[in-house]
């Protein structure tokens, strides 16, 4: 039943976008994907609070890309401790992240622009420059260190 529910929402979701850049049928997702990302990214899930990797900022200069489809989506330098237990960040990189429907209490779903995968939510209580919160599931991301100098 909750696969069900969750090709419903999906098809929902994704009848009122526009084409992706990058598309995969269910089957072709399911056999790149771990099933945890699959969760994530293709069905909407939410991992646990503070069970993936990346939630406390590091001293390295990192970039965080969707994974899914390995899009550019945030860097380290927005990044911060909301402590919520689920990576955070101020913004995303220019055009990297959708807003796709608005939830209560100011929040919105952040997808992947370029796949559509589902990253996780934008809450407007972030710290300043921003004032906003992108508080993003680690199954959603992968990251790698990035030249500094």
């Amino acid at each position: 039943m909750t696969s069900l529910v969750a090709s419903i929402r999906r098809r929902l979701r994704d009848s009122h976008q526009s084409p992706r850049e990058v598309s995969r049928s269910d089957r072709e997702w399911r056999g790149q994907l771990s099933a945890e990302q699959y969760r994530i990214l293709r069905a909407g899930g939410t991992e646990r609070p503070f069970s993936g990797v990346d939630i406390h900022p590091s001293a390295e200069a990192k970039t965080f890309s969707c994974a899914g489809c390995h899009a550019e989506l945030f860097t380290s330098t927005d990044q911060f401790d909301s402590g919520t237990g689920w990576p955070s960040f101020t913004d995303a990189l220019d055009g990297a992240v959708e807003l796709s429907r608005s939830l209560s209490l100011g929040a919105s779903e952040a997808v992947c622009r370029r796949c559509g995968g589902h990253l996780g939510h934008r809450f407007q209580d972030g710290p300043q420059p921003t004032g906003m919160r992108y508080c993003i599931n680690s199954g959603a991301l992968v990251s790698a260190e990035t030249d500094s100098s």
